[in-house]
């Protein structure tokens, strides 16, 4: 079997899954947040039990509307914190949390072999610590928060092998975006997408992250990677618990096996109106731009900051472009804050926010007005995703973004 197979099938106690199998299966952890949780409070209640099956593996994040921009959301986050204490929930929100796909993995609360189900579709990140993760709708996560089981259909995986090395300023965010330029947004419709190769095992814990949090975009289940030295040196001061490696069978058939070599791949730039657009940047020409964003569950982590603020060293952002910074969490800011990233972005003239998905979804913090374009560290460019359906969003990696800000137009890195 393949990892993917291995976990469900642990989950499922069974010696042996195959694709297109439906199984129930035991969770590890039931996340949901502002957005997604009342409707499974909702449903939670109409099952009509009065506790959820493990307080300590259901936990709720309050990061898309973070500080509340309004009354409706503070009325919502109030009844979620009041939910969250009945049931002695895993609860988190402003001071000590983050956007969750960030602080999740941070705080130990997922770990290899694990199996995460989350009402958000981004779920799918925490499959870079060799964990099978994936986004549900809410009624699916009540459930789960309720029984602590919930039903799976196997998915197939797709083998995806990465030859060669890396240029300057390529990573994760860039090796994606090309997988699914390649492929297209459903090229792994219901599927695993399993990254390998030697290019995969030199990069870093933040771009393994940003690309299995972009295993969505492609249409699929979950993205998953293998446990290497990596991941166990960044779980061994997280985990607070045991946790259990999978391996794939050097057997397995893959519903495929896709292989690319990536040495001569530039940063790519995902256009609207889809993440599946992509070009590489020397063919972008001439894209003015109004607005930066830096950060997101996507490219919110330091290793992003640590590029961006490398290119934004010592210059100034343009005077016509809104340059926005958000560290991915608490944690993320605060190391941000001691190597002197911050005072580097305040210095070329961005705006720097406590950590929230804000802007990513349109809610706030960065609301795009008709006909503004806008290059984004996020991971959907949809029609209207960041504001006035009128805008145009341009998907890119950290480095990209903050050459952007300087020039006012979309560049290359390498020309700042």
């Amino acid at each position: 079997m393949t990892i993917a197979e291995k976990i469900l099938a642990a989950h499922a106690s069974k010696s042996k899954v195959k694709p297109g199998e439906f199984i129930n299966v035991k969770v590890d952890l039931v996340m949901a947040h502002d957005l997604t949780a009342g409707i499974a409070v909702d449903q939670f209640n109409k099952i009509g039990i009065n506790k959820v099956f493990d307080p300590k593996k259901v936990v709720f994040v309050m990061d898309h509307f973070v500080p509340n921009k309004d009354v409706v959301e503070a009325e919502q986050v109030k009844s979620l914190r009041e939910f969250a204490k009945k049931h002695h929930l895993l609860f988190f929100e402003a001071g000590d949390a983050g956007i969750e796909h960030v602080i999740l993995p941070e705080k130990g609360l997922v770990l290899p072999g694990d199996l995460v189900v989350g009402a958000d579709s981004h779920t799918c990140t925490y499959g870079a610590l060799g964990a099978f993760s994936t986004g549900m709708g809410s009624t699916d996560i009540a459930v789960a928060m309720a029984t602590g089981e919930i039903w799976m259909k196997v998915p197939p995986t797709i083998k995806f092998v990465y030859h060669g090395n890396l240029k300057r300023w390529v990573g994760g965010k860039d090796l994606i975006l090309y997988t699914i330029g390649q492929i297209g947004v459903d090229g792994a419709l219901y599927s695993t997408m399993e990254f390998t190769g030697e290019v995969i095992d030199k990069l870093s814990m933040d771009s393994r992250f940003t690309m299995a949090n972009m295993a969505i975009e492609a249409g699929a289940k979950a993205g998953i990677f293998k446990v290497d030295q990596k991941t166990l040196e960044y779980v061994k001061k997280r985990a607070k618990r045991p946790y259990k490696i999978y391996e794939t069978d050097e057997t397995e058939e893959y519903s495929q096996i896709m292989e690319y070599d990536v040495s001569n791949i530039e940063p790519q730039i995902a256009f609207p109106h889809s993440p599946e657009n992509t070009k590489p940047v020397s063919q972008v020409g001439d894209i003015k731009i109004d607005q930066v964003v830096i950060g997101s569950c996507t490219n919110g982590r330091l290793d992003d900051l640590r590029d961006a603020a490398m290119i934004l060293d010592k210059k100034k952002i343009h005077k016509e472009v809104r340059c926005i910074v958000i560290p991915g969490s608490q944690e993320v800011y605060l190391n941000a804050l001691k190597e002197g990233l911050i005072e580097r972005f305040i210095k070329a003239g961005a705006i720097v926010s406590t950590p929230t998905c804000g802007p990513c979804v349109g809610g706030h913090m960065g609301v795009l007005a008709s006909d503004e374009k806008c290059i984004s560290t996020t991971n959907r460019n949809f029609i209207g995703r960041m504001g006035s359906p009128k805008a145009e969003i341009y998907l890119a990696n950290p480095a990209v973004a903050a050459a952007s800000a300087i020039t006012g137009k979309i560049t290359d890195p390498e020309e700042v």
